[in-house]
C-alpha cells in the first residue's frame, strides 16, 4: 500500500479516522527523508491493519509543517484520535522505527 499525501484540505479528517494515523513530514531536497521514504512504505505495508500512513511535503504544506512545529525532517507524527501521540525526528533503521510505533500503539 503506498501512502497517500496529504493537504491542509484533507488533514483533519485523515487524521481522525478509526485507526491511528502516521504522517511523514518530508521534502524532496531532504537526503534523510529519501532515505527514509521506502522505510515508511514497508511500515505502511506492515502495519496496515493497524495504522494509515500519509506524506506531507513541507515546502508544498508549509502552514501544516508550521501547525505542528516541524523544524528539522523527516519528521513523523503518529496521530491517535486525531491528536498527536508521539514524534520521531531523523532517518532511522525499519527496525527501530517499528519497534516505537508498535510501543505507541
Amino acid at each position: 500500500m503506498a501512502s497517500k499525501e496529504l493537504t491542509s484540505a484533507n488533514f483533519d479528517v485523515a487524521v481522525s479516522g478509526g485507526k491511528a494515523t502516521l504522517v511523514d513530514f518530508w521534502a524532496s531536497w531532504c537526503g534523510p527523508c529519501r532515505a527514509m521514504g521506502p522505510v515508511v512504505e514497508e511500515i505502511s505495508d506492515d502495519m496496515a491493519d493497524q495504522l494509515d500512513v500519509y506524506k506531507c511535503n513541507v515546502d508544498e504544506q508549509g502552514e501544516l509543517a508550521q501547525r505542528f512545529g516541524i523544524v528539522s525532517i523527516p519528521t513523523l507524527i503518529l496521530f491517535k484520535d486525531g491528536q498527536p501521540a508521539q514524534q520521531f525526528v531523523g532517518a532511522m533503521p525499519k527496525a527501530t522505527l517499528a519497534s516505537q510505533l508498535k510501543a505507541a500503539l
